[in-house]
């Protein structure tokens, strides 16, 4: 085994990308504080042609260094909006024809590994601050809870990671 060189792995460049096929994902940040874990989701999105990023309510937007500095470029490639409010972020997508799951432990959530999505179908996932998770109003708006089974003595992960694991699988179920 060895190491591949950057070169070799063949990545797109930001306009091959913006021309590439996407994944018909939407993600949602709902007043996410830490402008590393912005960047962390952009780059995340960007590793799987995630369709944009909605950045809502106190969650910064680029330009800037911090969300640069762990995006490492993903917040140029991804296409993203602001909203200051997350509920109308929520009711456009909607308007638009998506099915909208707020990523949040809530009764009748959906379990992530029982998921079954629909390859004609566009999603959005929204996840939320980092304390208080997703805001009940924006949960209100959205089609469904997704949820993250959890084994610890954590109530969840950071959002950024499960940010990576819930789009992980809708590119496992709607690309691969």
């Amino acid at each position: 085994m060895r190491k591949l060189k950057t070169i070799e792995m063949h990545r797109l460049t930001v306009e091959e990308f913006k021309e590439a096929p996407k994944l018909p994902l939407v993600v949602v940040l709902d007043d996410v504080r830490s402008l590393h874990n912005v960047g962390s989701v952009f780059r995340s999105c960007d590793a799987f042609r995630v369709e944009a990023v909605y950045l809502c309510g106190i969650t910064a937007t680029p330009p800037s260094a911090e969300i640069h500095k762990t995006a490492l470029g993903g917040e140029n490639s991804v296409e993203w909006k602001y909203f200051s409010q997350t509920e109308k972020a929520i009711r456009q997508l909607r308007l638009e024809g998506y099915f909208c799951y707020a990523v949040e432990q809530a009764e009748g959530s959906v379990k992530l590994q029982t998921l079954r999505l629909n390859r004609a179908k566009k999603y959005a996932v929204v996840f939320g601050n980092e304390v208080k998770g997703v805001k009940q109003t924006v949960i209100d708006c959205c089609d469904s809870c997704l949820e993250i089974p959890q084994l610890g003595t954590k109530h969840s992960l950071n959002v950024s990671v499960t940010a990576g694991v819930v789009v992980w699988e809708f590119a496992k179920q709607l690309l691969l």
